[in-house]
């Protein structure tokens, strides 16, 4: 039965956040027709403006559907991502603003422009392009999960291509306005959307405690329930749990700004400052996340029985208040859901259009052109995440996340590393990434893709993490092979003086 209070409301909001979308072409006008300012918005986000859209970009519906999900389901094991937006930071501090002045001076758009100018590799460059897209394919698809469970709670449902009409609009109404607005459209809408989270959230951990009886018995509950769940959760975490907690958490750092729409947020901003300033304060986003997570046990407390996990949410919310405010709720997971979506099919748009496209199939192009398949690639990247989908098992929907992030930590020494030295050869660097790649992709498929955690050694840790234990081997030893074999190395376009701009820029 349709909830028509809660979707009239939702309708409203969303269609507020679509004409704001379409509007943003005209904010901080520029040429929309070149990859710079369609992609990057001409580097020119401030301080607040970039901190509404890495926080749009990082903060999705993995934040409110995919964490409490697994929380609900698992329990503590869920606030593993928790620790690892904390831990991230640090390291954007003092590793984004480098790879940001690099690319300012060399007119880098994509990592793949700077592994290719580092290196002087195409294969390479190529292999992380392909990366990157392939890692955002499934990151897109659980903001689709997001937007179907939330539709779903509205009563929204079908049978056979009727049940997918509804998120079908919703992405075509995404799909246009990122096409007309390129990445202004997810940073205006970013506004809005952060406004609306906080909202639902301050009101959530009002109410819903005082109408449960508290945290203590909200964690009571919980106690009592998660060790009946298949397989069995626990409030508090087992010993055998501390090594996969712990790298799961460590290799989600690593992760989270290799990937494309996390790097796109990054080469949109203004300067090195602006990258430190919101290293500084997005940890507010961690506390924000951490209060989400509880709503996993709030379902529990509040006796939420759903089929899926992923559902826990949006049954608590059309539980615990009136029909008007769940619409709210649910708006802020819909748009928290099609934000990061848009910038991340930009993201994929501008490796297809500048490191595949140009690089291999048209190198004469225009700027122009550049510009258009890059905007037409946006909108088949998409319908690619249906794939993610259909495909793979969404019992809990984290899982889409962290088979993404198994991929692109296999990008880390290509881009991180390389920031600091040239040591690594790069043919050992495409095997290295070869062999992480295909092991942690059997480590996944182990598990019929159920599962990011792999047994190794008796030690079960995150998979991605395992992946590029071998990936660095692999480089390791090659690159001494390879060196002594006096196997040609490439030249390196960028000098120490291109990084060092960032202590400049930052003290401006």
């Amino acid at each position: 039965m349709v909830n028509w209070t809660a979707l009239i409301v939702f309708l409203v909001l969303f269609l507020f956040v679509a004409v704001v979308g379409f509007l943003a072409a005209r904010w901080r006008a520029g040429d929309l027709d070149v990859l710079h300012e369609w992609g990057l918005a001409g580097r020119s986000f401030g301080a607040l403006i970039t901190w509404f859209l890495l926080g749009g970009d990082l903060y999705t519906a993995y934040t409110f559907i995919a964490v409490p999900g697994l929380v609900y389901g698992k329990g503590a094991l869920g606030f593993f991502a928790v620790p690892y937006t904390i831990v991230v930071y640090p390291f954007v501090y003092l590793v984004m603003p480098r790879l940001w002045a690099v690319a300012k001076k060399h007119n880098y758009i994509t990592p793949s422009d700077f592994v290719k100018g580092r290196f002087e590799s195409r294969g390479l460059a190529l292999a992380v392009a392909i990366t990157g897209i392939l890692a955002t394919m499934p990151y897109i698809a659980l903001q689709l999960v997001g937007i179907q469970y939330v539709l779903a709670a509205m009563g929204i449902t079908g049978t056979g291509w009727m049940n997918d009409l509804p998120l079908i609009i919703a992405f075509v109404i995404l799909a246009a306005y990122t096409y007309t607005s390129g990445l202004r459209a997810p940073a205006l809408t970013a506004i809005v959307k952060d406004v609306l989270i906080y909202l639902t959230i301050i009101v959530a951990l009002i109410v819903i405690p005082s109408r449960l009886g508290g945290f203590a018995a909200i964690f009571q509950s919980a106690a009592q329930q998660l060790p009946s769940h298949t397989p069995p959760g626990s409030l508090l975490l087992s010993p055998p749990l501390f090594a996969a907690y712990g790298t799961l958490a460590f290799g989600s750092a690593l992760a989270l700004f290799l990937y494309p729409h996390a790097l796109t947020g990054v080469f949109a901003s203004n300067g090195p400052r602006t990258i430190k300033r919101n290293a500084a304060f997005l940890p507010i986003y961690s506390l924000l996340l951490g209060f989400i997570a509880l709503l996993g046990y709030m379902a529990l407390a509040a006796h939420v029985n759903v089929t899926s996990p992923n559902a826990a949410v949006p049954a608590l919310f059309l539980k615990m208040f009136p029909s008007w405010f769940a619409g709210v709720a649910f708006a802020a997971i819909a748009i928290g859901a099609l934000v990061p979506a848009s910038i991340m099919s930009i993201a994929a748009a501008n490796l297809f259009s500048r490191n595949i496209w140009r690089e291999y199939v048209n190198p004469k192009m225009s700027d122009q052109q550049e510009a258009k398949t890059a905007k037409v690639t946006s909108l088949v990247v998409k319908l690619g995440a249906l794939a993610f989908i259909i495909l793979i098992p969404t019992t809990f929907s984290i899982q889409l996340q962290l088979l993404g992030g198994i991929w692109i930590l296999q990008t880390l020494p290509a881009i991180v590393l390389a920031l600091y030295t040239r040591w690594m050869h790069r043919t050992a660097l495409i095997f290295g990434w070869l062999v992480g790649m295909v092991v942690g992709t059997v480590m996944a498929a182990s598990s019929g893709f159920t599962s990011s955690v792999f047994a190794l050694g008796g030690v079960a840790g995150y998979a991605g993490l395992w992946a590029l234990i071998a990936n660095l081997v692999v480089v390791v030893v090659l690159t001494w092979v390879l060196r002594a074999a006096r196997v040609p190395e490439g030249n390196d376009a960028t000098t120490a003086a291109d990084y060092a701009l960032v202590e400049t820029s930052a003290t401006r």
